[in-house]
């Protein structure tokens, strides 16, 4: 069983810096139409100092988190998990270009079916290279025990 003791666990600060090829390619692969995530006049045009980030690509670039060292820590087997959700509550725009840091910590640890499923909860707070608070993300990774 993942140990409660985790909750309110800090994860490691790290920063990322989201780049236009990424941006394009995300959009591209989730279906995005709209051109103001593939062409900068476009995105001008919109209001916007250069490319936005698209719709939960935020949460691709959590994923460049420099160690996964915290998974051992708690005992999490890798090969046993899923992705049990995700939400977005943005603040502001974020753009091609922007240095955003990450700051991720455990805010809950819970089981179901006789911990035959184990949830752990990430919250992380994202700021830009201003200190300006762009979104918070809220992320659920399941553990499959049977």
């Amino acid at each position: 069983m993942i140990d409660k003791k985790h909750i309110g666990k800090q994860l490691p600060t790290f920063l990322v810096t989201a780049e236009a090829g990424q941006l394009r390619f995300f959009a591209k692969a989730t279906g995005e139409l709209n051109p103001v995530y593939f062409d900068e006049q476009a995105a001008r045009d919109a209001g916007h100092p250069t490319l936005p980030l698209p719709p939960t690509f935020l949460f691709s670039l959590e994923f460049q988190i420099p160690s996964n060292a915290w998974r051992d820590e708690l005992g999490i087997v890798t090969a046993r998990i899923l992705h049990g959700e995700e939400s977005f509550r943005y603040h502001r725009m974020a753009y091609a270009g922007d240095t955003l840091r990450f700051d991720v910590r455990i805010a809950d640890i819970y089981d179901k079916k006789g911990g035959a499923l184990e949830f752990v909860v990430r919250e992380t707070r994202v700021t830009n290279q201003h200190g300006e608070h762009v979104a918070d993300l809220r992320s659920v990774l399941v553990q499959r025990n049977s």
